[in-house]
């Protein structure tokens, strides 16, 4: 494939339109210079950051009314970075990071689109010791739990850039992997508690899924 077909739509939340611009579908493919495939990115896994999955969906409109003021936020594994846009607009404090190479630039053309200030966005993975990323009161990602040392690497991840006092939201599809993440951040010292989320309308099917919630 020697370019990428392009969606743009907008989504809402409640008064709230956010403009997106997302790859048209997973068979989407282009990976310029072999950048991601370095990176260990197959080709069947290359296309996932750049479409919205319905935990990202749930992550956003969770965030849309969730206390943010004064607090420093990270979004973890942001892929298009949905979660991300919607505090943007709302002028919190959100950094985002991605292990894909074409996560930055997909995030900054859709802040353009939204006419929003810079996104501050790392490219790390949950191996990766970047001090300077620093330390943040709320920690947010959706759908990152699928492969059997997720709990381990996304655990640890987080509570190296977690302050002392910290929350933590991570929206779980339901794939059963995040019960051993919970007792990794419990004895971190994380008390946690899950629901479902109260409203999905928005979404195509029923969520299946669960809002996991940390704090320290």
């Amino acid at each position: 494939m020697s370019s990428l077909r392009i969606r743009y739509q907008t989504i809402e939340f409640k008064d709230v339109d956010i403009h997106v611009r997302t790859l048209r579908d997973t068979l989407q493919y282009l990976d310029v210079n072999g950048v991601a495939e370095k990176l260990g990115i197959s080709s069947a896994t290359w296309p996932l950051f750049g479409v919205i999955w319905p935990s990202g969906k749930v992550l956003a409109h969770h965030m849309i009314d969730y206390e943010v003021d004064g607090k420093q936020i990270l979004e973890v594994g942001c892929g298009i970075g949905l979660a991300s846009l919607v505090l943007n607009h709302r002028l919190a404090d959100i950094t985002s990071t991605d292990y894909h190479p074409d996560a930055e630039p997909f995030l900054m053309e859709n802040v353009k689109l939204n006419k929003g200030k810079k996104i501050p966005f790392v490219r790390m993975g949950w191996c990766d010791n970047n001090i300077n990323l620093g330390k943040f009161d709320l920690i947010i990602g959706s759908d990152l739990l699928y492969e059997p040392d997720h709990a381990e690497l996304l655990s640890s991840f987080i509570d190296h850039h977690a302050n002392n006092h910290c929350e933590v939201i991570i929206v779980d599809p339901g794939r059963g992997k995040h019960a051993r993440f919970s007792k990794k951040m419990v004895s971190l010292g994380y008390s946690h508690t899950q629901s479902k989320p109260v409203h999905t309308d928005y979404l195509a099917r029923p969520f299946k899924g669960q809002i996991l919630s940390y704090s320290r």
